[in-house]
């Protein structure tokens, strides 16, 4: 079996690694855009071009799903994805964990803060899921200006930064944060301890890399194996050439977990 995930840059660790834990026996193909990173500012147009090319790369080593392990390509490609590769490549989509974060939310009485860029932070995108999915729960939107690309580039410093700016905007009493950017993940511990206060542990978070993992196994036609024996290889694809993952994802639990699987380099 064989899973690809595409993202113009690290984002797709977190997705990566949760497919790595639940089959260590899949091949997994990690299909990054450093050549056109970050889709973040372009229009959709642009977005879309990007997206298609990273995905063709992906799709051209036959795996049995794609996982768009990226919010701005989800938001803005997928139908174009979709069409170009489906039937035959089944291709699963990226969206904020907002309806769990607001029925738990509802429930329990508590806040709910949504992480994301400050470009999905003020989208129409954004506004529907909260109309559609927040159920009258309490929602703030936190634009994190920077963060996904300090995440993107391993600095400690600027990661350190970027979370502490968008925590001073966060309401103190917030139980839950949806994480609106898959870069995000990969900085959940930091996250959670900047807005941790003066309580005994930090706001729940939510995000998608579980679900798009669970999602993606489903459509591949298969299930769940952590016990599997671990053989499963890596590709990754730079903007469609055959490269090593970069030097900031080693900076990640994430990437540190999938570069111990053998490379593949044909």
């Amino acid at each position: 079996m064989k899973i690809a995930l595409m993202d113009s840059g690290i984002g797709l660790l977190a997705a990566a690694a949760a497919v790595r834990r639940a089959r260590p026996d899949a091949d997994l193909v990690l299909s990054s855009d450093p050549d056109g990173l970050p889709w973040g500012p372009r229009d959709a147009e642009g977005i879309i071009e990007r997206a298609l090319q990273c995905a063709r790369a992906a799709a051209a080593r036959r795996p049995d799903a794609l996982i768009v392990a990226c919010n701005t390509a989800s938001v803005h490609a997928l139908p174009a994805l979709r069409a170009d590769l489906e039937p035959a490549l089944p291709v699963i989509g990226t969206v904020p964990a907002v309806k769990p974060a607001a029925a738990a939310a509802v429930r329990t009485g508590g806040r709910v803060a949504i992480w994301a860029t400050p470009a999905t932070t003020g989208s129409p995108y954004q506004r529907r899921l909260i109309d559609e999915f927040g159920n009258g729960a309490d929602i703030t939107p936190v634009p994190c200006h920077g963060l996904a690309d300090a995440v993107e580039s391993g600095d400690e410093d600027l990661i350190t930064a970027a979370v502490q700016a968008a925590a001073e905007r966060t309401p103190a009493d917030v139980e839950t944060v949806v994480l609106g950017c898959t870069h995000y993940e990969l900085v959940g511990n930091r996250i959670r301890e900047a807005l941790r206060g003066t309580r005994t542990e930090g706001p729940a978070l939510q995000g998608s890399a579980a679900a798009v993992c669970a999602q993606a196994l489903r459509r591949a036609g298969t299930r769940p194996d952590p016990g599997a024996a671990p053989t499963g290889d890596l590709t990754v694809l730079h903007s469609g050439r055959v490269a090593a993952l970069p030097e900031a994802a080693l900076t990640y639990a994430e990437g540190r977990l999938l570069a111990a699987a053998p490379a593949s380099l044909a």
